[in-house]
């Protein structure tokens, strides 16, 4: 058996693209649409890590009538990725207008939502940083 991705449905693959790859720093790793299922699978990882890929996939709205509406994110549990700094790749986040819903005041973990509301845990590499503002002083926002 060997692992090969895990699947998030999403609601903008645009959207969901910005946070992936400009944000969050992913690269993607590969493309595709199928007309006749009428969808989009793209397919993003760390850089240097494409085994551990993330599949978003993209229902498109049907012919007629309403678009999916996806809901919670929260069953699904998360998405980890081990950082070099966890306070750099927070302020990295903060600055382009992410949420830093737990932030790093262990200097160890933090959590964020992408856009379709997929919790993602940040862990820093090695040992926790020492601990420091703003983080420290920061409170939770929303639920992670």
């Amino acid at each position: 058996m060997k692992y090969l991705h895990t699947m998030v449905r999403v609601a903008d693959l645009e959207k969901s693209l910005d946070f992936y790859c400009n944000k969050l720093g992913l690269e993607l790793t590969r493309r595709s649409e199928s007309p006749a299922g009428r969808y989009t699978l793209a397919f993003v990882s760390a850089p240097g890590d494409a085994a551990a890929a993330i599949e978003l996939t993209y229902n498109w709205p049907p012919e007629h009538g309403e678009p999916e509406v996806l809901g919670g994110g929260r069953n699904f549990g998360h998405i980890a990725y081990a950082v070099d700094d966890i306070y750099a790749t927070c302020r990295k986040l903060m600055d382009a207008g992410v949420v830093i819903n737990r932030p790093p005041r262990d200097g160890r973990m933090a959590f964020v939502r992408s856009p379709d509301d997929i919790s993602i845990e940040l862990l820093q590499v090695g040992p926790a940083l020492p601990p420091q503002e703003p983080w420290v002083s920061m409170p939770n926002t929303g639920v992670w």
